[in-house]
């Protein structure tokens, strides 16, 4: 995920701000790590550089169907 992207990217529960916690990254982009929000206490996870903003609970149906 490109830093750039968080000037545009909100929460999609509350709209409210993410929070950008890089564990790795390469020169360009963020390859591994989260989005959190504070407002809903919610991490959203960064894995080979796509974020995946969809809701938890949508997440975990995705999960137990895979």
């Amino acid at each position: 995920m490109k830093k750039d992207l968080m000037e545009i990217l909100a929460c999609p529960l509350c709209k409210g701000p993410l929070q950008l916690n890089a564990e790795e990254e390469d020169e360009k982009e963020v390859v591994k790590g989260s989005l959190y929000c504070a407002s809903c206490s919610v991490s959203y996870p960064i894995e080979d550089t796509i974020p995946n903003l969809l809701p938890p609970e949508v997440r975990n149906q995705d999960r137990e169907v895979a």
